[in-house]
């Protein structure tokens, strides 16, 4: 007799992300409280960053994810300064986003700055499916006057192109601040990326 075959369950897929940053944290956490019950979402981040402001970063299906941010841009519309959906996602994103990424080698990196989260988020997104590069983090506005940034690594030619297609998607926005290349990195500073 033949065993049966288990047929697993499906699971869902994170293919969205959705950001709401708020300029009050009591509203903030009421909001991902509401967001929460509201939307079947993964909250990926719920905390205070710099200077002072809320961010709420859910993932999941991009249905549940629009839901997610309409919910929460209907519980406080007073203080939310900024939102955005990301749809179909680089599966990369999310491992970068807590910097748990398992990097083997690090040989050129690319250094993204920008003046918010969600603009290193898109940044992130944008040079990895752009080129052949690994993301190491995107780093939250923490400490940093409300900046953030996105590093990444690979071959030095994948790193520049990388790297120039975040930062042409992003120019005209005006949320960039700046970016580099750094061919051969030092291995203190590699040590210290990862």
């Amino acid at each position: 007799m033949m065993p049966q075959q288990v047929i697993p369950r499906t699971t869902t897929v994170k293919r969205a992300i959705g950001l709401i940053e708020l300029r009050s944290i009591a509203r903030g956490m009421k909001t991902t409280d509401a967001i929460l019950k509201a939307a079947d979402v993964e909250l990926l981040r719920a905390h205070v960053v710099c200077p002072g402001k809320y961010i709420i970063l859910v993932a999941g299906t991009i249905s549940h994810v629009k839901n997610a941010v309409s919910v929460g841009q209907q519980i406080a519309p007073e203080v939310v300064v900024d939102q955005f959906i990301l749809s179909n996602v680089h599966p990369s994103v999310f491992p970068a986003l807590t910097a748990t990424t398992e990097i083997e080698e690090v040989k050129a990196i690319g250094v993204v700055e920008t003046f918010t989260l969600a603009a290193s988020i898109v940044a992130a997104d944008t040079a990895v499916k752009a080129a052949p590069v690994d993301l190491i983090e995107i780093r939250l506005p923490f400490a940093m006057g409300g900046k953030a940034f996105t590093v990444f690594t690979g071959e030095v030619s994948a790193v520049r192109n990388g790297v120039r297609a975040a930062a042409e998607l992003l120019k005209d926005e005006g949320v960039i601040d700046s970016f580099e290349v750094i061919p051969a990195p030092h291995k203190s500073l590699i040590e210290k990326l990862l």
